[in-house]
């Protein structure tokens, strides 16, 4: 077999390869989409009674926990955690 043969044979093999290639396509609607949470929860720094004014009574409460001081709050949507009386977080479930 010659060169040119050789490159010819190449050539032949690298296009019906090509030929073979499939194109996904993955619609739109069905594409992972990020959800936008719309609970409110507690802004940081807030204290615990006016969280309670804001959201009501917590269907749980855990004593503070450490130095300092850390409690939880738990409501059916978020849990709220405070530092002293003040809030440092809000999670939601």
């Amino acid at each position: 077999m010659t060169i040119k043969n050789l490159l010819a044979l190449a050539t032949l093999i690298c296009a019906s390869s090509m030929a073979l290639a499939e194109d996904v396509a993955v619609p739109a609607a069905t594409a992972a989409q990020p959800q936008t949470a719309t609970v409110n929860v507690p802004a940081r720094g807030i204290t615990m009674g006016k969280v309670e004014a804001a959201f009501g009574a917590p269907t749980q409460r855990e004593s503070a926990v450490g130095k300092p001081p850390i409690t939880r709050w738990e409501y059916p949507n978020f849990v709220v955690y405070f530092e002293h009386e003040h809030v440092i977080h809000s999670v939601l479930r």
